[in-house]
């Protein structure tokens, strides 16, 4: 059975959030996440009770939040999503590449969060399609999904956006399958420089138009000649674009993408301790590999960090391109497995996903069966209404 973290996010909010609330500007749908965090499966969301119909144990199960945000109630999203995703596998090798900012784009994104995430993800997957189609490459349309990812282990902003990219693609006459070479997709420093310039001529534009927001630390870019200064220095740096090893096989990338998909900035089992007024959590320094390090932050800024990764309202986060695009992604999948000469695999639409399978693979039983007697059935005997215990929320406009 799966053991629930001693410490949560929740429990910060709930000790230092008014506080925090308080003495900050904190903008209203940051103020509803940490409310809707607060409030997850307690008395004030409401509830049922059930009774065991063979022994008569009861116990009480309150309602999840089910905000993208909060760290208990995205296992079960994920879980549905990734059953859907398996309709899609092909068996073909398949590629994760992940593309990151420098700083500075990654500060003129934390001020215009919509609109340059929005140019992020135009900006790859320009970037993937253009140099995949191009016969000196691949020559070929792809597809992938793309996720944006904007934490760093330390809870600090660092946008970044993770491709799952299957190894190939129609040719554009749609009659055969082009394959990449072994254990190669698309030579990284050729992406990283079109990904480079595609993205700041993206920002340009958008600074032309007026559509950035530039003010505290960037208000001397509101200038055009000082804006295009940076936009000099940052294309003649070396971006950042890698990619993995490619997976073992298709039915690893499922795992894989169980770490990707559904992340929030930090996970409940990362926490070890909230006590004077301080949080400590677990996190992997990447420049110095080895066993995860500790680190302790006053609850404030512990707060503030995990405000930072606060998407915009409706801004998704995990996009489809190319084959896997929502509109034409099963005719183009049932294509490429036809010219693989692989066997179908059911509609997406059809596929019948059994919520209580997922619950039982995520907390290690039946979730129907009593855990008592684990003879009976768990049987709803009575709602309980939601509770009038709304954390206070200060307008701080």
């Amino acid at each position: 059975m799966a053991i629930r973290p001693r410490l949560e996010v929740a429990d910060v909010f709930r000790r230092h959030g008014a506080a925090y609330r308080a003495a900050h500007h904190v903008p209203l749908r940051q103020q509803r996440v940490m409310a809707d965090i607060e409030r997850c499966r307690t008395a004030a969301l409401g509830g049922h009770v059930e009774a065991c119909n063979r022994c008569g144990k009861q116990s009480i199960s309150y309602n999840s939040c089910r905000n993208r945000h909060c760290p208990k109630c995205q296992s079960l999203a994920k879980e549905k999503w990734l059953a859907k995703r398996q309709s899609e596998l092909l068996p073909v090798e398949y590629f994760h590449v992940v593309f990151t900012v420098p700083a500075a784009v990654a500060e003129i994104a934390r001020a215009n969060p919509r609109l340059v995430y929005g140019l992020l993800f135009s900006a790859v997957a320009e970037t993937l399609r253009t140099l995949a189609a191009d016969p000196k490459h691949l020559g070929a349309e792809i597809g992938f999904l793309a996720v944006l990812h904007t934490w760093g282990q330390n809870l600090l902003h660092h946008p970044h956006v993770h491709c799952v990219v299957p190894g190939g693609g129609l040719d554009p006459a749609e009659r055969q399958w082009v394959a990449c070479r072994p254990g190669f997709f698309l030579p990284v420093r050729v992406l990283s420089r079109l990904f480079r310039r595609l993205l700041l001529e993206r920002l340009r534009a958008a600074h032309r138009a007026g559509r950035l927001d530039l003010g505290g630390p960037l208000t001397e870019f509101r200038q055009a000649e000082a804006f295009e200064a940076l936009l000099r220095s940052l294309a003649e740096r070396e971006w950042v674009v890698y990619a993995k090893p490619p997976f073992a096989g298709p039915r690893q990338v499922l795992d894989y993408l169980a770490r990707y998909t559904h992340r929030v900035a930090l996970s409940n089992d990362r926490l070890e301790a909230l006590e004077d007024g301080t949080v400590t959590f677990r996190w992997k320094d990447y420049r110095r590999p080895g066993r995860p390090r500790r680190m302790t932050l006053e609850a404030t800024e512990f707060i503030r960090r995990f405000l930072l990764h606060v998407l915009p309202l409706g801004f998704v986060r995990i996009r489809h391109y190319g084959l896997l695009a929502n509109r034409h992604r099963t005719a183009k999948i049932a294509r490429a497995r036809e010219l693989l000469d692989a066997a179908p695999n059911p509609a997406i639409e059809e596929l019948d996903i059994d919520t209580n399978l997922l619950i039982e693979k995520l907390i290690g039983r039946d979730p129907s069966r009593c855990p008592a007697c684990e003879r009976g059935l768990m049987v709803v005997v009575s709602r309980l209404p939601p509770q009038p215990q709304t954390p206070e929320v200060f307008d701080s406009s």
